[in-house]
């Protein structure tokens, strides 16, 4: 009968959620993916019961699993960027470019301070540039042409040393150019 106790006890830890176990970057992501319409299952191997989502397409990692890169370029996703995405902390690339992303950029994205390359180019995003993106002192390149933005490029963003930025083909109040090199 001692055998009892211990048996139920381990059943119940195997009833327990996987999400207690599971990586923080993991759980970003895939909150993300599940804003998304994805016609083509790009996101289908996404699988939140993985604890390391360094085994996902599309997701790159280092040598200590951290999520580095983030490519979902041309894929047709349909949804909104979410907070989530800032949850992030090792990202240096993050690929969202050619899809139909709509609604406003999210000011969470302010918190990638890894970040060196940003392309949500070619969506249907809308509203305007987070102040936040000042706090992205290694952003290289930030690539938001062919959307829907408007207002005007915040001045945080054009103190960024070393910042190239893409922003034609928005709806922006003041001058607008191919790109701005502070």
């Amino acid at each position: 009968m001692s055998r009892l106790p211990t048996l139920s006890l381990l059943l119940l830890l195997l009833q327990c959620p996987l999400s207690s176990l599971s990586n923080s970057q993991g759980d970003a992501l895939y909150a993300f993916s599940r804003r998304l319409s994805d016609p083509n299952n790009v996101l289908e191997g996404w699988d939140p019961t993985l604890v390391d989502p360094c085994t996902w397409f599309h997701v790159t990692c280092d040598s200590n699993h951290n999520v580095f890169r983030l490519d979902l370029g041309n894929h047709n996703f349909t949804g909104t960027l979410g907070p989530e995405l800032g949850q992030l902390p090792y990202l240096q690339y993050l690929e969202l470019y050619g899809n139909k992303f709509s609604g406003k950029i999210p000011q969470e994205l302010g918190n990638l301070i890894n970040l060196i390359g940003m392309d949500l180019s070619n969506n249907q995003l809308e509203g305007s540039i987070p102040n936040s993106f000042g706090k992205l002192k290694s952003l290289k390149f930030l690539w938001l042409n062919n959307n829907e933005l408007t207002g005007s490029i915040p001045r945080e963003i054009t103190l960024l040393k070393n910042l190239v930025v893409f922003f034609e083909n928005n709806k922006f109040s003041g001058p607008e150019g191919k790109g701005l090199v502070p």
